[in-house]
């Protein structure tokens, strides 16, 4: 491969930025990081922002237009340290006699296949690595090795990721780990033997920054004026509570239809925003209802818009709002035990819920409270043991009940409906945990139908 006759890397040049709009400054550094083709790089860059940003986007862009030798890995598909250094190993883009790229992929490989590079640890990872690239026109290049979704790598062998940042280092090759990440790289030192990358953030899109990306998906029978007109409509109404430009195009694409009725049937002119206005606010105020919910799909919510502008009383297959769930007797209060038991800390249940325990008072409560770092609804929903939630269940229901199938058959119930979440458990061994799901008002509600105080029982309002 002769190294000379493919394009050089210039932080000047603009080209991709034509594609990728609105991330010109963040090509331009990752640009100037990486140099010429053949220089040495910096062992490790950082690049995080929320989601949505554009990380993946632009690094994958950047590195198929100019041709750079990478690969690209989504850490929630390796669910081991193993995993991971076999996926990079049997996907090095290597070069055959004829020089060609080739790539052995995971998907392809079987039992007699000999050419899949199996390894055991990260010595054997480093070593196969350096035989494979050492002998090979790759090792002209700088190698790219992109793992997005990084801050998996943190549950996974505490080794795994001061390694990776170390691999230009440890293997003597030209090689750049790149880490894409949602979390601040603060939250990824766990001890020593880190070295310290180069962080890179892909702050939020800016109001118009969102409005110049969503413009681009503009239908093709619609005037890009129009569209724009629609777009500043949609952000005026989602822009203060929703910043994911994943979302806010969902729900551009969605609500269009609504918006482009009254010109589609002559009602009014496209250049009377005051009316387009008028009739597209309630749809949109509904839909920020459930934003980055997601409890109906895209096409139940469009059945919903049409009944309601249709005034059809019959029934939809739509999933019910959770405010109108009818439970039996004992499934409230089965709901109510498991929120408490979510909510709670566990040091508190004799407190609230034994009989002859000794009560301490509110002001000694608080002073408990104090030292503590936050409330636990700011933190959510805890996962607890089945045996927990029913000592709750007994303690707080009215009159003796007697354990029966009956009872365990409506905390299945519970998990069909979404209300509680299941964690674990499905082995014969281990005994299921769960996790509430509902809202505090929810809970609030379903607690007022059986004259159930469950403020007073819930910590953080002591």
């Amino acid at each position: 491969m002769d190294v000379a006759s493919h394009k050089c890397l210039d932080p000047e040049d603009y080209t991709l930025g034509k594609t990728v709009i609105c991330r010109e400054i963040q090509i331009k550094t990752l640009l100037a990081l990486f140099g010429q083709r053949c220089h040495l790089t910096p062992g490790s860059i950082f690049v995080y922002g929320h989601t949505g940003t554009g990380k993946s986007l632009v690094i994958q862009s950047l590195l198929r237009y100019h041709k750079l030798p990478h690969i690209f890995i989504n850490c929630v598909e390796c669910s081991s340290q193993r995993f991971l250094v076999e996926e990079i190993l049997n996907n090095l883009p290597l070069n055959n006699h004829a020089g060609n790229k080739i790539a052995v992929h995971a998907d392809d490989i079987t039992n007699e296949n000999e050419d899949f590079v199996r390894c055991e640890d990260l010595t054997d990872f480093v070593r196969n690595l350096k035989s494979l690239v050492s002998d090979n026109e790759l090792r002209k290049e700088t190698l790219y090795i992109v793992l997005d979704k990084a801050e998996r790598l943190r549950s996974t062998n505490p080794v795994l990721l001061p390694a990776l940042l170390r691999l230009q280092e440890l293997s003597g090759l030209n090689i750049c780990t790149i880490l894409i990440s949602e979390i601040v790289w603060e939250k990824f030192r766990a001890g020593t033997g880190f070295c310290e990358p180069y962080c890179l953030n892909f702050p939020d899109y800016t109001r118009n920054e969102l409005m110049e990306i969503m413009v681009l998906d503009a239908p093709a029978a619609c005037e890009s004026e129009l569209y724009s007109l629609y777009v500043n409509m949609v952000l005026s109404v989602f822009h203060m509570v929703c910043r994911d430009l994943r979302e806010l195009r969902h729900i551009a694409r969605l609500n269009f239809d609504y918006f482009i009725e009254p010109v589609k049937t002559e009602e009014c002119a496209p250049s009377n925003a005051r009316k387009l206005w008028k009739n597209i606010e309630p749809h949109l105020k509904k839909a920020l209802k459930s934003v980055y919910l997601r409890e109906v799909s895209s096409r139940q919510w469009e059945l919903m818009q049409q009944a309601e502008l249709a005034d059809d009383d019959s029934s939809q297959a739509v999933a019910p709002p959770r405010s109108h769930v009818e439970l039996p007797f004992y499934s409230k209060f089965l709901l109510i035990a498991a929120y408490l038991a979510s909510y709670n800390p566990l040091k508190c249940d004799r407190r609230f819920f034994a009989k002859y325990s000794g009560k301490s008072s509110r002001r000694m409560a608080k002073l408990i409270k104090k030292n503590e770092r936050a409330s636990n609804h700011l933190l959510g929903p805890k996962t607890f043991p089945i045996d927990r939630m029913m000592a709750i269940f007994y303690s707080i229901i009215d009159g003796k009940v007697v354990p029966s199938a009956h009872i365990y058959v409506q905390i299945s119930s519970l998990v069909s409906l979404h209300l509680l979440g299941q964690v674990g458990g499905d082995d014969k061994i281990s005994a299921p945990k769960y996790r509430c799901l509902v809202t505090l008002d929810f809970i609030r509600n379903i607690a007022r139908t059986v004259q159930f105080d469950i403020m007073r029982y819930l910590y953080d309002f002591l």
